[in-house]
C-alpha cells in the first residue's frame, strides 16, 4: 500500500479549516470597506474597534456554549430566553426582594445549567429531537420570566455599578516617556475580558482534552462514537449544561450592559448567536467547528451594524438584510466544503486499494 504524504500546505487548508478563512476574509474586508469609506471620522479607531467586543459580549459568551452543541449536532433555542430570564431574577431579586446580587447571580447558575442539564438529558434518554426539546426550554424560560415581572426592572446596586466600571484603559508614552490614555479613549471592559475568556477556554476544551475529542466524534458520527465506547451519553448532556452555563453568563454580561432586566429582553438573540456560529464556520450538520472562528462571526456580525452607524442615512434594518445574505452564502460554503472533503476522501480510498 502506497504511503500517503500530506504536505503542511495541504493541511494548513484543509476543508476543515477553509470556512475560518472565509470568514477571516469576508471579515477583512467589511473592515477594510468601512476604513475606507469612514476612517476619517473614527471608524478604524481602536476605541471603535474595541466596541465591537464590548457591545457583542453577550451574544460571544452565548456563542462559546453553542459552538459546541452544533458540533455534536444539536441546536439550542432556549439560550436567549436563559440569559433574559438571568436578567429578571438578578433585576428582581436586587431591587425588589433587596437580596444581595451574588445570591442572585448563585440562583441564576442553579437555574440555567439545571435547565441546561435537564434539555441534555431529555435529548439524550429521551431521544426528543433537540429543536424540540430547546424550543419547550425557550417557552418555559420565557414564559418564567413574564411571571416574575412584565415591567422592565432597573437595577441599582453598588457591586453591579462596579462591575459595569472596571475597566482597562488603553495607553501609550508620550514624548516624556509618561503613559498617558490613548485619544480617543479607549478601553476594555470587565464583558469583553469574560468573552475572550470564554472563547480561550472553549478552545482549550475542544483542542486540548478528551471531552473536545469526544464532542468533535460525536458529531462526525453517535453510531461511530458509540461503537468506539466513548461516554456519548454523558458528553451530550454535560454539553447542553455547558451550554446553560455560557447562557447563564450572557445574561449576567446583558445586566452589566444595560442594567435592568426586562421579560422581552433579548428576543431572538438565539438566532443571532446561532448565526454568529454558523458565520464563524460552525457546520451545521456537526463535526467541525473551531472556537477561533465564532469569535470572527460575532466581530462580523458586529462590523455590518457598526459600518451602518457611520453611514447615518441607513436604515438599521439593512443589518439584519445583509446578516441574512452572509448567512446564505456561509451555507453555500459549508455545502461546497462538505462535497470537496467527500470527494477527498473518495481519492484517498481509491489510491490506498
Amino acid at each position: 500500500m502506497p504511503e500517503i504524504r500530506t504536505s503542511p500546505l495541504k493541511r494548513l487548508f484543509k476543508p476543515n479549516y477553509l470556512m475560518v478563512y472565509a470568514t477571516l476574509g469576508i471579515f477583512l474586508l467589511i473592515y477594510l470597506f468601512g476604513a475606507i469609506m469612514y476612517g476619517g471620522i473614527g471608524f478604524t479607531s481602536l476605541r471603535t474597534f474595541l466596541l465591537l467586543f464590548s457591545d457583542n459580549a453577550y451574544i460571544g459568551i452565548s456563542a462559546v456554549g453553542m459552538t459546541m452543541v452544533l458540533i455534536t449536532g444539536g441546536i439550542d433555542l432556549s439560550v436567549g430566553a436563559v440569559a433574559s430570564l438571568t436578567g429578571m431574577i438578578i433585576a428582581y431579586g436586587t431591587t425588589v426582594m433587596g437580596l444581595h446580587p451574588l445570591v442572585c447571580i448563585a440562583f441564576s447558575l442553579v437555574v440555567g445549567v439545571g435547565l441546561g442539564l435537564l434539555m441534555g438529558a431529555c435529548i439524550q434518554y429521551l431521544n426528543v429531537p433537540p429543536f424540540i426539546t430547546t424550543l419547550t426550554g425557550m417557552f418555559f424560560a420565557r414564559g418564567v420570566t413574564s411571571l416574575i415581572s412584565r415591567e422592565s426592572i432597573s437595577i441599582k446596586h453598588e457591586m453591579i455599578d462596579a462591575l459595569a466600571g472596571i475597566k482597562l484603559y488603553m495607553k501609550w508614552p508620550n514624548e516624556a516617556g509618561e503613559w498617558v490614555r490613548i485619544r480617543p479613549v479607549a478601553s476594555i471592559d470587565l464583558n469583553t475580558m469574560v468573552f475572550l475568556l470564554m472563547i480561550i477556554l472553549g478552545a482549550i476544551i475542544l483542542q486540548k482534552t478528551r471531552f473536545g475529542r469526544n464532542v468533535y466524534a460525536i458529531g462526525g458520527s453517535v453510531q461511530s462514537a458509540t461503537l468506539m465506547g466513548l461516554p456519548v451519553a454523558r458528553t451530550k448532556v454535560l454539553v447542553y449544561g455547558f451550554n446553560g452555563l455560557c447562557s447563564v453568563l450572557a445574561g449576567i454580561a446583558y445586566v452589566l450592559y444595560v442594567k435592568s432586566g426586562w421579560n422581552l429582553a433579548l428576543s431572538g438573540a438565539e438566532l443571532d448567536v446561532i448565526s454568529s456560529c454558523v458565520i464563524g464556520g460552525v457546520m451545521l450538520s456537526g463535526g467541525v467547528g473551531y472556537m477561533g472562528g465564532t469569535l470572527l462571526g460575532v466581530l462580523l456580525k458586529a462590523t455590518i451594524p457598526a459600518i451602518i452607524t457611520f453611514n447615518g442615512a441607513m436604515n438599521s434594518w439593512w443589518a439584519k438584510i445583509f446578516t441574512g445574505v452572509l448567512l446564505l452564502l456561509f451555507i453555500v460554503i459549508q455545502r461546497a466544503v462538505v462535497a470537496s472533503s467527500t470527494r477527498v476522501r473518495k481519492t484517498e480510498s481509491s489510491v490506498q486499494k
